[in-house]
């Protein structure tokens, strides 16, 4: 979703970086501050892009907010056991949780 965000955001004319437009999708996200600049503009410049950006926070947090509810209910369910597939269970879930799906648009926040 990130990427075709990013090809969206190149046809609206904004500079995306060339490694951004490129980059492993098969990679985890990670937060890319050259981006940075990029999204600060958008929210200056363009209500409407900047709208869809927040929709993709919405969904970022819902997304963790389920992540959290998930970890408590395995919890809850089998305490500390190992989990499905040979997973560490809730252990390895408590890992993913500060984990967002769109880390650039969390970072710029101390920019608005």
């Amino acid at each position: 979703m990130w990427d075709a965000f990013l090809q969206f955001l190149k046809r609206a004319g904004f500079a995306v970086p060339l490694d951004q437009l490129e980059r492993d999708v098969t990679a985890p996200m990670v937060a890319a501050p050259a981006m940075h600049p990029v999204l600060m503009e958008v929210y200056r410049r363009d209500p409407l892009v900047s709208s869809l950006c927040e929709r993709l926070v919405d969904l970022d947090e819902g997304l963790q907010e389920w992540r959290y509810r998930h970890v408590k209910m395995v919890q809850r369910t089998i305490g500390t056991k190992t989990g499905t597939g040979g997973s560490e269970g809730a252990a390895y879930l408590v890992t993913t949780l500060n984990r967002p799906i769109f880390p650039d648009l969390w970072a710029i926040r101390t920019d608005f």
